[in-house]
């Protein structure tokens, strides 16, 4: 089972700390255990209890409403959500819960369900982004096991690259990029998520992968010599420090456009080199792309 903070919770749900304090005293659908310093945590129930309930409250249900509703009645009303994001929500919030509880076949199920109605690229763009940039924040602070984490990211990838080898664009480009990982970064859905982006562009992609070395990288560049360099930052080793990375990726190769990407670009404070660039949204990345 996992322990989760408060902090996580509210990553996850939306619904902020001291709101989430407030539910626990007046109402009974929280009950968070302590540890032996008093901190908070919350079992894999009570993550998907106030996932359900976050997103009644947002959508128009009061929390005196909510708390007098059993299990069946709650998810009833989930599945009465009409409005679009409304939807979106709750399936990132169902591969959440299947994640949490290691239901693999239910997570392929609903990602199969939504390939199904919407096609691949809108699972990706509407469903499994928001899912990764949520699970992202539970990644940097190791509050899931790394099983879990693996188990689920597998799926994902293998629907990523279908989704990348039948992409095909109407628009005629001359740009090449190439996408890496450096040594140390094992998480490819981002980039691959990029890659998908970038084909939708017409755009040709050298794609080297996950940890690779920066003499391996530059020995690329200068046989390929991309327009651009990109690559995504989503939880390194502890020891990995940006500033120096950016420093020896820059003595390396000061000729070519750099883009990074990822929750690590986002509380990055420092200047970055001249050829450089952080993309710290979805959107920034998108229209960039564009």
């Amino acid at each position: 089972m996992n322990a989760f903070t408060i902090k996580d919770i509210e990553n996850l749900s939306g619904v902020k700390a001291h709101t989430i304090r407030i539910w626990e005293q007046r109402y009974s659908f929280l009950k968070p255990q302590r540890t032996g310093t008093n901190i908070r945590y919350y079992s894999n129930e009570e993550l998907k209890i106030i996932l359900n309930i976050a997103l009644l409250n947002k959508y128009g249900y009061k929390i005196s409403h909510i708390d007098k509703l059993d299990f069946l009645e709650i998810n009833q009303k989930l599945l009465l959500l009409s409005h679009h994001q409304a939807k979106q929500e709750r399936v990132v919030n169902e591969l959440i819960s299947c994640m949490v509880d290691l239901d693999l076949d239910t997570f392929e199920e609903l990602l199969d369900l939504q390939i199904h109605a919407t096609g691949i690229e809108k699972l990706i763009t509407e469903i499994l982004f928001p899912f990764l940039e949520k699970i992202g924040l539970l990644w940097v602070t190791n509050n899931i096991n790394p099983a879990q984490e693996h188990l689920v990211t597998n799926l994902i990838r293998q629907k990523l690259l279908v989704g990348i080898e039948y992409s095909v664009s109407q628009i005629k480009s001359n740009k090449t990029a190439l996408l890496f990982l450096p040594e140390g970064e094992y998480h490819e859905l981002g980039l691959l998520y990029v890659y998908f982006l970038l084909k939708n562009q017409g755009v040709k992609v050298f794609y080297l992968g996950a940890d690779v070395p920066l003499a391996d990288l530059d020995f690329i560049v200068k046989a390929k010599k991309p327009d651009y360099i990109y690559t995504h930052l989503t939880a390194l080793a502890h020891n990995f420090n940006v500033e120096k990375f950016l420093h020896n990726l820059h003595s390396k190769i000061n000729h070519v456009p750099v883009l990074i990407s990822g929750p690590l670009t986002v509380n990055y404070k420092k200047s970055v080199p001249a050829n450089f660039e952080f993309k710290k949204s979805l959107k920034e990345v998108k229209d960039f792309i564009s």
